[in-house]
């Protein structure tokens, strides 16, 4: 079994991204989930998980109660150790350095040396409402986003996708390595360069040159070295892509607002109709918008997986809708 650090507000939202890497992915305490089966290449590539550890064991939220979980626990490694206790959203009150230096001590009566500069295994000690998970640190999620905020990229436009939120969705769309992902909307690009990113041939369409264009440009920037994934975009209709039935493995996109948008007089037939072709096309999307398009989905023959919200600011909400 696995622990998940999770990252961000939205624990649920998390924990399904964290469902692309893991299988029977749980929440079970604010920031922290367990799951099992873990593909550690796709857990390196996760935006809303930091990082992940080999359960050692569970207990209640209390440094004597963890103390007592380590003490019967087998533990399986060798070399030095160091320990980091986390009082996670502040949920518990912990004293962490106490925690640290009791459970430390459960090591060194146990033959451990503590190292706690280079160490060859670490023990973290996550408290969090009422539970605390014991585990070895096996792997952490590589944060790179910075240099990929909208505002860095060669080609940018107000209001792009932050590059972590896009993470997510290709993730939950399930981008990988041998997948295809289309975004019939693609803007500049985001969530196509996230998408090859982790290892995905990725197709951007858009109705305005221009962005197909600014895509192609920030793709170029990104992806347009030896071994990356092959990429292209094009001008196209989203309503009429230029793709056969069941060309790709999953469609992403970000549907136009509607206060925004200057089509919004029809917004809904251009989404409705995006929908049906994503349906033709593939049998995975990914449908973020400033309103919930789960109707239209559904009216397209798509199965409503889940639902999330994600606030932007005061007067914009993000919906995002995964659908099977």
């Amino acid at each position: 079994m696995y622990a998940f650090e999770l990252g961000g507000e939205h624990d649920a939202f998390a924990a399904r991204e964290a469902a692309s890497a893991a299988t029977d992915v749980e929440v079970v305490a604010p920031g922290i989930a367990l799951a099992h089966g873990v593909d550690r290449d796709r857990v390196r590539t996760l935006a809303y998980t930091h990082r992940t550890s080999r359960v050692v064991g569970r207990t209640n939220a209390t440094v004597t109660d963890a103390v007592a979980c380590l003490d019967d626990a087998t533990l399986d490694v060798a070399g030095t150790v160091a320990v980091r206790a986390r009082d996670v959203r502040r949920t518990t009150g912990i004293d962490t350095p106490t925690a640290e230096r009791r459970l430390g001590g459960v090591l060194t009566d146990r033959g451990f040396a503590v190292d706690l500069d280079d160490s060859d295994h670490e023990l973290r000690a996550l408290f969090a409402d009422g539970t605390c998970v014991l585990g070895w640190l096996d792997m952490e999620s590589v944060r790179d986003f910075g240099p990929r905020k909208p505002t860095k990229k060669p080609f940018f436009k107000p209001g792009s996708m932050d590059p972590l939120l896009a993470r997510a969705l290709v993730n939950i769309a399930g981008a990988g390595s041998e997948s295809l992902l289309v975004d019939p909307m693609c803007g500049t690009g985001g969530m196509l360069v996230e998408a090859g990113l982790v290892g995905a041939d990725v197709v951007g369409l858009d109705a305005q040159a221009t962005m197909a264009r600014g895509a192609a440009q920030n793709l170029t920037h990104y992806l347009d070295e030896e071994g990356s994934p092959g990429f292209a975009t094009a001008q196209a209709d989203a309503t009429r892509l230029p793709l056969r039935d069941d060309a790709a493995d999953a469609v992403v996109f970000d549907a136009p607002y509607g206060r925004q948008s200057r089509i919004e007089g029809e917004l809904d037939g251009v989404v409705t109709g995006a929908l049906g072709e994503a349906r033709r096309i593939a049998e995975r999307a990914v449908v973020v918008g400033d309103r919930p398009w789960t109707t239209a989905a559904r009216e397209a023959g798509w199965n409503v997986e889940t639902t999330f919200e994600r606030r932007v600011h005061r007067s914009l909400v993000r919906h995002i809708a995964v659908l099977g």
